[in-house]
């Protein structure tokens, strides 16, 4: 290789380097500050004690379950409320909790996989995850078999489970940023 070529390839790279250093601080400076933090909230945000419950209606949306648009999952209740714009609940159901369950808190989606196997080796569909605890990711998703059996509490998992329809509601709700808030 000549002088005059090795320069040449020198500045393409020097050049190439730049231009993805260029394109990574872009793309750093466009994230939504609460996508650059998963858990948004701070303890006053959300309770960590049992929100108020309407012991008439036990399936209704949980006051003090926080505002907007937003996925509410009661890890006590093991429910979840798909809420839309002015409150309006558009979708709830029961769900089965992996062995790990998150914290109280304002959480966003912060990944999506359509099609994985889950940590108890079950293939899932629909995964939306949240967080993660105790080193599991925590999300939720459907069994392609439609199955939601009780985990194995011998193993860590974080895969709070629903039906194949609830996790076909759940995936087309909750993309990238929707807000998820954890009650007890």
């Amino acid at each position: 290789m000549t002088s005059s070529s090795a320069g040449f390839v020198a500045g393409l790279t020097a050049a190439a380097v730049a231009t993805v250093g260029l394109l990574a601080f872009q793309a750093a400076a466009d994230v939504p500050p609460e996508l650059g933090n998963p858990h948004l909230a701070s303890p006053k945000d959300v309770s960590a004690t049992k929100v108020p419950r309407d012991k008439a209606h036990p399936a209704a949306l949980p006051s003090g379950s926080g505002s907007g648009e937003r996925v509410v999952y009661s890890v006590d209740d093991d429910r979840v409320w798909l809420v839309g714009g002015g409150n309006k609940v558009l979708r709830t159901f029961r769900v089965t909790p992996g062995t790990v369950d998150p914290a109280p808190g304002t959480y966003a989606v912060t990944s999506r996989s359509n099609a994985v196997t889950g940590t108890d080796g079950t293939p899932v569909e629909h995964v939306v995850r949240f967080t993660s605890a105790q080193g599991v990711s925590i999300g939720f998703s459907a069994a392609v078999d439609g199955s939601t059996p009780r985990p194995n509490p011998r193993v860590k998992t974080g895969g709070i489970r629903e039906s194949r329809k609830d996790g076909d509601a759940m995936w087309d709700f909750a993309t990238i940023g929707q807000k998820v808030v954890v009650i007890r």
